[in-house]
């Protein structure tokens, strides 16, 4: 386990349900560490759910997608990898293309 204090330019999203234990878990975790988070209820918003399966091919939670890196299930090692690195940026994942159809 990491010791190692998250930069406070993290990105990250829970995607839970209430009656999930390890959800609750995986929340407990990320508050322990000091890192701001926003939770989605699958279970209640279909939107979200349907975004989680698109990127994850799963439907079990707890997913979390810490700065674009998607982690399935309550696994304090790959939390504490993803936290470690930099939130991606529109120049790191478009930086190869010839054509920038988002530059003005």
């Amino acid at each position: 386990m990491s010791d190692e204090k998250p930069t406070n330019q993290q990105k990250v999203e829970v995607y839970s349900t209430t009656t999930c234990p390890y959800c609750t878990m995986a929340k407990q975790y990320l508050t322990s560490k000091g890192v701001k988070f926003v939770d989605h209820d699958v279970s209640m918003d279909r939107k979200k759910a349907k975004e989680m399966i698109e990127n994850t091919n799963q439907m079990g939670v707890p997913v979390l997608n810490i700065n674009g890196q998607w982690i399935v299930g309550f696994n304090r090692n790959a939390i504490d990898e993803a936290l470690k690195q930099p939130q991606r940026k529109r120049e790191d994942v478009i930086g190869n293309l010839l054509f920038d159809p988002f530059k003005k």
